[in-house]
């Protein structure tokens, strides 16, 4: 019994039509449109992580010639949640939303208009430095989120293409 199921789901499998995104690795075709995306500069601090995370992450098969353009517009925000009974702060939370635009560079089409958004909870401390530095790691982890977030949908795109 257990040979037929297991051969039963052995056929199964082909008729499925799954395929791997990212199939043939860094000279697949999804790997090689991602590394003709170029990213323009990006305002602000939380630009400058972004742009290098997206970088990073769509360049991972090598230079090519830029096809497409990823214009990314950020709404980086800090807000007090917890207040004490001294009217003190005691939580805060970082909210990183990214509005973003895949164009042909050739057309000038726009292939993707898309937003994405993740935020994170900070304790603040009575140390300064650490609720700085709490802060600060937030937003480094947001931005690695959101350029994970933005990666994919633009791969699922150019998969489609």
């Amino acid at each position: 019994m257990r040979i037929f199921l297991a051969f039963s789901v052995a056929l199964a499998l082909p008729a499925c039509s799954l395929s791997p995104m990212y199939a043939g690795g860094s000279s697949g075709a999804v790997a090689q449109s991602l590394a003709a995306v170029d990213v323009p500069p990006i305002q602000g601090k939380a630009g400058w992580l972004v742009r290098n995370a997206l970088n990073e992450k769509l360049g991972a098969a090598g230079v090519a010639d830029s096809r497409y353009r990823l214009d990314v517009r950020l709404d980086d925000s800090l807000a007090g949640l917890g207040v004490l009974a001294d009217d003190t702060i005691s939580r805060e939370r970082r909210t990183l939303r990214a509005r973003y635009q895949l164009v042909d560079a050739s057309t000038g089409e726009i292939l993707l208009d898309a937003t994405e958004g993740a935020d994170a909870g900070i304790d603040v401390v009575s140390s300064e430095y650490a609720t700085i530095a709490a802060e600060n790691t937030a937003l480094e982890n947001l931005t690695k989120e959101i350029a994970d977030r933005i990666v994919t949908r633009v791969a699922l795109t150019l998969r489609d293409r």
